[in-house]
């Protein structure tokens, strides 16, 4: 039996996070005990009503039964009520919505659906990797869109060439931002939904931290921009509004023609997503409400221990008004995988590098808040410390 990847596989990019998980097996088999913040895992606990709903759901005569391939109606009815109640967006969501196993997966679904070789599908400069390795696998090609700091981390659009737009299928955009932690408003939204109305592209926008905003008015979505659907699908994610990233469940919803190919890929590679974890996302997104603000407050406050324990150790550093991230600076006169190697050989305490989040990355390094708030801010003052004394040194 044939052992060598396929081509494609092969010359994909190397994957940072298969780096960062050896210098961390290294570290453990010389005896360190790691503070891990490098994956965004979430650690609280999952609400004890979805657990019943999903328990439930599992002692139906049907339940081992394959799901349908779209969604059940009651996921169908609960996608189509939180569109409604929490962006204001009015969905059929028997046409225009999705079960998946997770938003990740969708998104790197609907570029194998849509993407021919030699297309181009416009994505971040900084970017989550799924929206520059699915295009890749596909045979694709990514243009950068640039998505720099004095501009908050906000997609510059014009500095998209003509060449790309009239090449482009996709355009992608993650706001709330993973890694950076920046949001935008509906202006936003609606210049990026403009933009692929005259370029004819489809708006990809990945909403899993749509929740995760501290201060000012809730993360907008793009169908707020779009609201009959014409250009625009979007992604959400219990992941990390619900901490269920353990059960990979999420939705697409949006324009009509782009769920359909979505759907019609699904059919060709799966089974639909398992029936009892559409029951635990219906009973998260019925009661939204009353599960998002406990959330939100443990992560804000894991956010102020750490940036208290920053300023205490004389890092003026800035906090993210949104997601589960800290997204920061590493010392000047260093690299990323220094930084990230100092930190876990010296201190004992895992990181990301920023250029696991492509080239715009380099220079950066992320920080999940996945560890209760005295422990982030215990590694808080360590991070300083060093981050003080290679300054020094430098």
């Amino acid at each position: 039996m044939p052992s060598t990847l396929s081509d494609t596989l092969r010359n994909l990019p190397p994957y940072v996070f298969a780096e960062l998980d050896r210098l961390k097996a290294d570290a453990r088999a010389r005896g360190a005990t790691l503070v891990d913040l490098g994956i965004g895992s979430p650690n609280l606990q999952v609400a004890p009503g979805i657990i019943r709903a999903m328990a439930a759901a599992g002692e139906e005569p049907t339940s081992g039964a394959y799901p349908p391939f779209r969604a059940t109606p009651g996921y169908f009815d609960a996608i189509a009520d939180f569109m409604h109640a929490r962006f204001g967006a009015t969905v059929e969501p028997e046409a225009e919505a999705l079960a998946l196993s997770g938003a990740k997966e969708g998104i790197a679904q609907l570029v194998f659906a849509l993407c021919n070789p030699g297309d181009v599908v416009l994505v971040p400069e900084i970017f989550y990797p799924v929206f520059a390795r699915a295009p890749l696998l596909t045979g694709a090609e990514v243009r950068w869109v640039p998505m720099r700091p004095e501009n908050d981390f906000v997609l510059d659009l014009d500095a998209i060439s003509a060449a790309d737009r009239k090449r482009a299928k996709i355009l992608i955009a993650n706001y709330p931002n993973n890694p950076t932690g920046a949001r935008v408003e509906i202006d936003f939204h609606e210049r990026a939904v403009e933009f692929c109305r005259r370029n004819d592209l489809l708006y990809v926008s990945d909403m899993a931290y749509s929740e995760l905003t501290f201060g000012g008015r809730p993360a907008p979505s793009a169908l707020e921009a779009d609201p009959d659907r014409e250009v625009t699908i979007e992604f959400h994610s219990c992941s990390k509004t619900f901490s269920m990233a353990g059960m990979r469940i999420g939705f697409a919803v949006g324009n009509h023609d782009a769920i359909e190919a979505l759907a019609a890929y699904r059919t060709n590679v799966g089974y639909g997503t398992p029936t009892v974890m559409q029951a635990a996302a219906t009973y998260a997104l019925n009661h939204y409400a009353e599960l998002v603000p406990a959330t939100v407050a443990e992560y804000r406050a894991r956010r102020d221990a750490m940036m208290s324990a920053f300023h205490a150790a004389g890092w003026n550093a800035s906090p993210p008004p949104a997601s589960m991230y800290l997204w920061l600076p590493i010392p000047e006169g260093t690299d990323d995988w220094e930084w990230v190697r100092t930190l876990i050989d010296e201190d004992g305490i895992v990181v990301t590098p920023g250029m696991a989040f492509g080239e715009g990355g380099k220079g950066y390094f992320r920080v999940s808040l996945v560890r209760d708030r005295d422990t982030l801010a215990r590694a808080a003052a360590t991070i300083g410390a060093r981050r003080e004394a290679m300054l020094q040194r430098a």
